[in-house]
């Protein structure tokens, strides 16, 4: 299964994007959840296959979600996991 994804980054929050089919664009996402996510700004338009990687969701899981539903929301890491991430990083950068 491709997809062409097209997804919008949300103005209110730092990595909260939406993920929609470019084809349907913003039609299927219902409008109270546009309402707090903000006037979505386009990110990029990319095609999706089950083999593609993502960074921080599940490919699986984001095509199934834009079929069922319309759409994928990708919610920012919880702080903790962030926190996880910078110091694994500059442990890295330290020892170089």
């Amino acid at each position: 299964m491709k997809t062409l994804c097209t997804i919008y980054k949300s103005p209110h929050e730092d990595e909260l994007y939406l993920y929609v089919d470019h084809r349907d664009q913003l039609s299927r996402v219902p409008e109270a959840l546009l309402e707090k996510f903000g006037t979505p700004q386009r990110v990029t338009t990319l095609p999706l296959t089950p083999e593609r990687k993502l960074a921080r969701a599940d490919t699986a899981k984001v095509l199934a979600s834009i079929g069922e539903n319309g759409y994928y929301l990708q919610l920012p890491p919880a702080k903790e996991d962030y926190m996880q991430e910078v110091n694994q990083h500059n442990h890295k950068l330290a020892g170089r």
